[in-house]
């Protein structure tokens, strides 16, 4: 065969060496450039074609890749790229797509049970994945026969964790890291929270031994490696009540950085559950990890729909009302059966005080989707009962069927309907959960139990006709109990004596329900009560009294009252005595007498009775300053200042930090109460 010659000067064959050597190099870059001189020579080369599709696929050229093949489809054919094919559209996150592709062949290889699996457990069928791994393990022998066990491993966690499925055994030892890691995640999924610790401890352990054996990997990269192992165990930590030693694991992951945009988005949910309304600032930081980029072809669409419901609850807390409205609209669009979406509406229309609103918005989801009406109604009836409606949340509770016979509902609509005074509508409860366990578990406990609280609650009401019935059925059961058999003498001697007295035959004889007990014996044993012991007598009151001596009983004597001092044997009493003074007829007010000179009624510092008397322009004569000659004594001038009653400032406090501190004003002065404030 002649080779015709390349642009650059080599041949065909110098061309497919050097595209050989880059694959072996893992240089992909440069083999497609040869390979593209080589479709530049032979056009339409299926091998050459097929060469360029692999080398992008191994740069991460997808889309190129992809594009490649729907270009050169009728020469590539469907039975020669039907794995590179699907590998694209599963790695563009085309899952359905290569669903489709897989399914055209008629016979998968390895390779392609391989990418089938994958494109499975994406798309959540567990049950088929399971079983195209269980087929891969049995009927294949080569080097992946771990990495295949790891997946099937995978495959039974999710099928524990989501579907709450009962894993079988299929003796998967975890003999690696990923496998005892896989294995604690089902064990959460049932629930068994202390073993999932345990192995979960054991994977840490075998992934710090399997990677420090590497020695280009850093204690960095060890850590990076165990973030989910962490994540998880702060998970576990979580559901067991111990969420501050969880919240500081999640914390540590966050502060790691993880490549794993899904790890990133879980831990910060789950940071966020435990925030709750406190702590809101850094909850909101958190949420922002929750919307990176590629989030949601990392985790399942539970734990995408866990992270919607969170945010939604998170805008309710941060009081953004529309936010709220528009998450919990949008979830309720995209899950119109489920019930959360509504509840979560229904919370924020409570907190907005629009309580009749939210009933509506219960009541209407009850009537669309009544398989989920149990737990709506229940939260109608709590609604009705903080608004005072007791007798409407009881026929809401009445008529939800999952819960109308269970104990702790008869319980709650009896105490409900007593707390209401509706005797007949509680006894009602009582006669038709009564019928129901009569029909569906006649003598059993729950039956007994249920008949025993009716007919006690009627005794307690004064229904005693009404009682009789279970009474009778009561006795039946155990005709020794004396206690029934009194009860239903005494409802009977009320409407039938006849029946009564006939019952009463069967009570025990008084000899029957005589004890042989040592009176002596029980009043000197350590629990006997108290008896008072009575003075010892003198030896003058055995002597014999006289005749009446002691039935005269002595009499108190009075003491005489205190007279006051100035008391006058000899004078009349005054009749008004007992009456206030100002109801006396003789009272005649208050004497007026002169005004004493007020202080401080003027100006400041002066008096108004003074004040003339201190104008020396309105005096006639001045008096001397000096003294008069030939005067026997010198009179000086001894007027006095006018003394004055300064009022101290009014001492202004205050105000306290903060908005709206209002000031305390200083108490009135009262009357008759000393100067000053």
């Amino acid at each position: 065969m002649e080779w015709k010659m390349a642009s650059g000067g080599g041949t065909v064959a110098s061309l497919w060496t050097e595209v050989n050597r880059c694959g072996q190099n893992g240089d992909f870059t440069r083999a497609i450039k040869a390979v593209n001189k080589i479709l530049h020579e032979v056009k339409e080369d299926v091998t050459a074609l097929h060469c360029k599709i692999v080398c992008l696929l191994q740069n991460g050229s997808f889309k190129e890749a992809l594009n490649v093949m729907n270009t050169y489809s009728k020469i590539l054919g469907s039975e020669l790229i039907v794995f590179e094919k699907a590998y694209c559209e599963y790695r563009l996150n085309r899952v359905e797509s290569a669903l489709k592709t897989i399914e055209s062949v008629s016979e998968q290889t390895d390779k392609l049970k391989e990418l089938y699996g994958q494109v499975l457990y994406r798309m959540e069928r567990y049950d088929e994945c399971k079983a195209v791994y269980t087929d891969l393990i049995r009927n294949s022998q080569d080097e992946y026969e771990e990495e295949r066990k790891t997946n099937l491993s995978a495959v039974v966690a999710a099928m524990s964790t989501w579907e709450k499925a009962s894993p079988d055994d299929l003796g998967l030892s975890g003999t690696t890291y990923e496998l005892s890691y896989n294995a604690a995640c089902t064990l959460i999924g049932q629930g068994q929270l202390t073993e999932a610790m345990n192995k979960l401890q054991e994977a840490e352990e075998l992934c710090r031994v399997s990677l420090s054996e590497d020695s280009d990997i850093t204690e960095e990269d060890i850590e990076s490696e165990l973030a989910v192992i962490h994540s998880q165990m702060a998970y576990v930590m979580q559901l067991q009540g111990r969420t501050e030693v969880a919240l500081q694991l999640y914390n540590q992951v966050i502060k790691l950085k993880p490549s794993d945009v899904g790890l990133l988005a879980v831990t910060a949910n789950n940071i966020i559950t435990i925030n709750k309304d406190q702590n809101v600032f850094d909850s909101k930081k958190k949420v922002k990890l929750t919307n990176a980029e590629g989030v949601e072809y990392k985790l399942a669409k539970k734990q995408l729909q866990a992270i919607e419901f969170n945010k939604a609850l998170l805008a309710m807390y941060t009081n953004q009302a529309d936010q709220c409205r528009k998450l919990s609209s949008g979830l309720q669009s995209q899950n119109p059966g489920h019930p959360r979406p509504v509840l979560i509406q229904v919370a924020q229309l409570c907190r907005e005080k629009q309580h009749s609103k939210a009933i509506e918005l219960l009541q209407r989801f009850a009537d669309q989707h009544p398989e989920s009406a149990s737990g709506i109604k229940l939260t109608m009836a709590q609604l009705y009962l903080t608004q005072g409606h007791v007798t409407k949340a009881c026929d809401i509770l009445r008529s939800i069927d999952d819960f109308k016979h269970k104990q702790g509902m008869i319980s709650a609509l009896v105490t409900m309907y007593n707390h209401e005074e509706d005797i007949d509508s509680a006894i009602d409860v009582f006669s038709q959960a009564v019928q129901h366990y009569q029909s569906e578990q006649p003598g059993s406990s729950i039956h007994l139990a249920l008949v025993r609280e009716a007919a006690d609650f009627k005794l307690k009401y004064g229904r005693k006709k009404e009682a009789i019935g279970d009474l009778e059925q009561l006795w039946k059961q155990n005709t020794n109990d004396i206690h029934t058999l009194a009860q239903l003498i005494s409802a009977y001697s009320l409407v039938d004596q006849e029946k009564a007295k006939s019952l009463s035959k069967h009570l025990p004889s008084l000899e029957s329900m005589s004890f042989n007990v040592d009176v002596d014996e029980l009043e000197n044993s350590h629990g006997a009560n108290y008896v008072r012991k009575k003075a010892a007598k003198l030896p003058g009151d055995n002597l014999p009294k006289e005749q009446g001596q002691g039935d005269v009983k002595k009499k108190r004597k009075k003491k005489k009252g205190k007279l006051p001092k100035n008391y006058d044997p000899m004078a009349n009493p005054d009749q008004e005595r007992w009456l206030p003074m100002r109801e006396r007829t003789y009272y005649r007010g208050r004497k007026k007498g002169k005004k004493k000179e007020q202080v401080g009624k003027g100006t400041q510092g002066a008096t108004s009775g003074a004040a003339s008397d201190l104008d020396a322009s309105k005096t006639a004569n001045s008096p001397p300053t000096s003294p008069r000659p030939g005067s026997a004594q010198a009179s000086a001038s001894t007027t006095a200042p006018a003394a004055c009653n300064v009022v101290p400032p009014r001492q202004q406090k205050p105000a306290t930090a903060g908005p709206g501190a209002r000031k305390k004003a200083p108490p009135k002065k009262k009357k008759g109460g000393k100067g000053g404030w």
